[in-house]
């Protein structure tokens, strides 16, 4: 039995619903045809040449990332630029290209839940619910915020996630020997909630991407922050959905294999 694009779609549908993005955002099938048999699948964080190319070299023409290669909407797709470069090598080697984003960052055992368990914290409460309606029942929305059962030093914190995030450093804000009850996490970038997570009680956030301005207010209102970067606080998720993925194919009796990517890495380097 072959699996084609079209009942990938759905699948992978079925599990993060595309009526869950931000209004902004643009999830689903960036690139592909509807009909065509799927051999393996390359899972990553974005699409990059790199991840094009390993496709390719693994027989994978079906690409499941969480970043959009199609967030910004081209006016012209050429070789000049490097989006329009991607999609004609994607289109060329008869690759799909397929993008869960804030959808699954606002589902109900998405992202932030899938974050919040490796972190080692129970489910917590949603940050920002989502209004989509038949999923606005509090359970889905923008990240997570939890009350310790044990009060804890952000230093102990900072160790955690360290830890179970495999993070060899990462950027904080606070005094390390202040006590944190409540946290908040956010994965990917969490700047525009900053402010939501404090009015929410949050002690202590846990998300990437924080710029300066905000970092110097959340210092003065004694609010912690942990950066631990963009991609340390998604790929590691990423990966463990694309389990769920795997599960669903193969309980309808599918045998394409999932592969998880080796060319994804953080663009951040470090001395």
């Amino acid at each position: 039995m072959a699996l084609i694009v079209k009942e990938l779609c759905s699948v992978i549908e079925k599990l993060a619903p595309e009526i869950l993005r931000e209004n902004y955002d643009n999830v689903g099938l960036m690139v592909g045809n509807l009909d065509q048999e799927v051999s393996s699948i390359l899972v990553a964080l974005d699409c990059t040449l790199e991840v094009i190319d390993e496709a390719k070299k693994n027989n994978c023409n079906f690409i499941f990332t969480h970043h959009p290669l199609l967030f910004n909407k081209p006016s012209s797709i050429t070789t000049e630029s490097l989006q329009g470069r991607k999609i004609i090598e994607l289109i060329k080697s008869d690759i799909n290209l397929y993008s869960s984003h804030t959808n699954l960052d606002s589902l109900s055992g998405g992202m932030g839940d899938i974050l919040m368990a490796l972190l080692g914290f129970p489910k917590g409460r949603v940050i920002e619910s989502s209004t989509v309606k038949g999923f606005d029942d509090g359970n889905n929305g923008i990240g997570r915020i939890v009350n310790l059962e044990q009060e804890r030093t952000l230093k102990m914190i900072i160790s955690e996630v360290k830890e179970r995030l495999n993070l060899s450093e990462l950027r904080y804000i606070g005094d390390e020997n202040m006590s944190v009850n409540t946290i908040a996490v956010v994965n990917g970038s969490g700047t525009d909630y900053i402010d939501l997570c404090r009015k929410k009680g949050a002690d202590c956030v846990i998300t990437g991407d924080v710029s300066y301005h905000y970092a110097s207010d959340s210092k003065e209102q004694n609010l912690a922050i942990i950066d631990a970067g963009h991609f340390g606080t998604e790929w590691c998720a990423f990966i463990e959905f694309s389990k769920k993925v795997q599960l669903e194919i193969s309980s309808l009796g599918y045998k394409n294999n999932i592969m998880i990517s080796k060319k994804v890495s953080d663009p951040y380097k470090t001395k």
